[in-house]
């Protein structure tokens, strides 16, 4: 969608140039900032569509400003990484991030990023439209965008929301990887493993105990279903 906001976090001025030309040859209105300070200032004064994050900054970590940025509200964000240690990828998914790249890479490769983070956040307004699912002690309100385990409230990002909404859509179903990936409106830029990462996550937030999960199930070699007993 043509002038949409996208706040582009690197120190690298090259990488800056480079990836504000691609993102506002595609119609993004894009803003670079080279520090955390200038990030979270620019963020304050005109909050963006989508975030692009390195997470490498000279004044500070890019995790600390993605806490901050997304601490009142959601906000999607792509996160880029130098570090072959898989740790920061997982530590930034597991704070809400959606989706990472590690350097090098391609400028198209981040753009079709963007541009399928974006496609899934406005599909949010599709989920409204769906009535409150209940799967035993799970209840799901998409028009408050709420999760509750019981009487406890939930707190999701945005992508593990759109996989439980799936999931218990079609509760007692099996969705194959490729399912809930179209549920996520995504257009086979993120990654099977990020997948099951948001599994993962989803799963501590949620299950009794993730390690022996009786919500959502794996289904070796297929995918993940919703147990409905």
């Amino acid at each position: 969608m043509s002038g949409q906001r996208i706040l582009l976090v690197d120190d690298e001025a090259q990488i800056g140039e480079v990836l504000s030309k691609y993102l506002e040859r595609e119609g993004y209105a894009t803003t670079v900032a080279v520090t955390a300070a200038e990030a979270l200032s620019t963020a304050e004064s005109q909050r963006p569509d989508l975030l692009i994050l390195d997470l490498n900054l000279p004044d500070g970590s890019g995790l600390d400003v993605f806490r901050t940025l997304t601490a009142a509200e959601p906000l999607p964000t792509i996160m880029l990484t130098a570090r072959s240690d898989e740790i920061d990828r997982v530590v930034g998914l597991e704070l809400g991030a959606d989706d990472y790249i590690t350097k090098p890479f391609s400028p198209r490769e981040v753009v079709a990023r963007v541009r399928a983070v974006l496609r899934r956040s406005l599909g949010e307004h599709e989920e409204r439209a769906v009535k409150v699912l209940r799967v035993r002690d799970l209840t799901i309100d998409a028009q408050a965008h709420e999760v509750r385990i019981g009487e406890r409230v939930v707190t999701l990002t945005p992508s593990e929301f759109r996989i439980v909404v799936a999931l218990a859509t079609n509760a007692g179903q099996v969705l194959t990887r490729s399912q809930l990936l179209d549920a996520l409106h995504d257009d086979g830029s993120i990654y099977e493993r990020t997948l099951d990462r948001h599994i993962n996550n989803l799963r501590k937030k949620i299950e009794p105990d993730p390690e022996n999960p009786t919500y959502v199930v794996t289904v070796f070699g297929v995918g993940y279903k919703m147990r409905k007993d």
